[in-house]
């Protein structure tokens, strides 16, 4: 199932396109290999790592990847999860944000968050979404209009804020 329009963001007119997916979706593996690479291995976890510790995320969240065409098949270049109804009804956490290093600043991180965000308050009606974002990603939100609900905490060792938006609230910041 695409969400939202695909874009012409992005270097000359390559066409992003973002997807919902499940754990059985042939992309699935494409992400989980990006999730790795951008977000996992530098703190020490592998996939299998995250999933042993985090056993319940993959199957209850809703998976969101970024796509372009290429002439070898599709190709992920950005994923996001959202979990719904975590930890209460009405809220989703967003989790496990990445970009393709080569494909940063081409706005496919705001397509992504734009793109939950219509899922999270359109389809399923929640009341609020939040995620834990590192220090260096706090401007990114705020940009798209999620505001920070929490001082300076640590997680797999770095420094995090918790920011959130509510639903009536509508991103249209600029990467």
């Amino acid at each position: 199932m695409c969400v939202g329009e695909p874009s012409d963001e992005g270097i000359g007119s390559i066409v992003i396109r973002i997807e919902t997916i499940d754990t059985e979706h042939p992309l699935y593996a494409q992400a989980c290999e990006l999730r790795e690479s951008v977000l996992l291995r530098p703190i020490g976890y592998d996939m299998k790592r995250f999933i042993a510790e985090y056993a319940d995320t993959e199957e209850s969240s809703a998976h969101f990847v970024a796509v372009v065409d290429h002439p070898s098949g599709p190709r992920v270049v950005g994923c996001a999860l959202l979990r719904p109804d975590y930890p209460e009804v009405g809220s989703g956490k967003v989790t496990q944000v990445a970009v393709d290093p080569q494909r940063q600043g081409e706005g496919i991180g705001r397509q992504l968050i734009i793109a939950i965000e219509s899922y999270a308050f359109g389809r399923l009606e929640l009341e609020r979404i939040f995620c834990h974002a590192q220090l260096t990603a706090i401007g990114f939100y705020e940009r798209l209009g999620w505001g920070v609900e929490s001082e300076v905490f640590e997680e797999a060792g770095i420094d995090h804020k918790r920011l959130a938006i509510r639903n009536g609230t509508t991103s249209t910041g600029s990467e």
